[in-house]
């Protein structure tokens, strides 16, 4: 009887070949861009009253370091019950990581911040509640249930 093909030893032979060709290399993970996360810091004066002047800061970082120049920062502010909306604006480099929006608010209530911003194509939107004066009482409320009442527009997506 004649062999029609290849023998078993040479199939075994190139199998291993070409498997041995596809190892893994131990320093593979070094190879591949090492992604440094975009980090901000929302930092909104402790005690904010009504009809005056306030001014709201984002600290960014990436890696450890401040960013000198993201892509871009911008803003979003609306009041928890949806009776207030502030435009988007964008936020004001101070230099050295830090940014600045100056605003003011004509009521009393429970608000939220929002901030857009990108750097070295890491993109990022946390999202921060606090008190401009007093509560009313939904408003308490709202923060006992943790469960902030959107507005629309600013419903989470997943």
């Amino acid at each position: 009887m004649k062999n029609k093909g290849p023998s078993l030893a040479v199939l075994l032979i190139l199998i291993s070949v070409l498997l041995s060709a596809c190892s893994l290399r131990t320093d593979a993970a070094e190879l591949y861009k090492q992604e440094q996360p975009l980090e901000a810091a929302i930092v909104i004066p402790e005690l904010l009253l009504k009809d005056e002047p306030q001014t709201i800061k984002v600290v960014l970082t990436q890696g450890g370091q401040p960013v000198q120049q993201a892509d871009y920062v911008h803003i979003d502010l609306w009041k928890q019950d949806g009776t207030i909306k502030f435009s988007m604006e964008e936020a004001v480099q101070d230099g050295n990581g830090v940014y600045h929006l100056n605003t003011s608010f004509d009521s009393d209530g429970l608000y939220y911040i929002k901030v857009y911003a990108s750097s070295q194509g890491s993109i990022i939107m946390p999202r921060k509640q606090f008190v401009v004066g007093g509560l009313s009482e939904s408003e308490l409320e709202a923060i006992r249930k943790n469960q902030p009442e959107e507005i629309e527009g600013h419903h989470h997506h997943h």
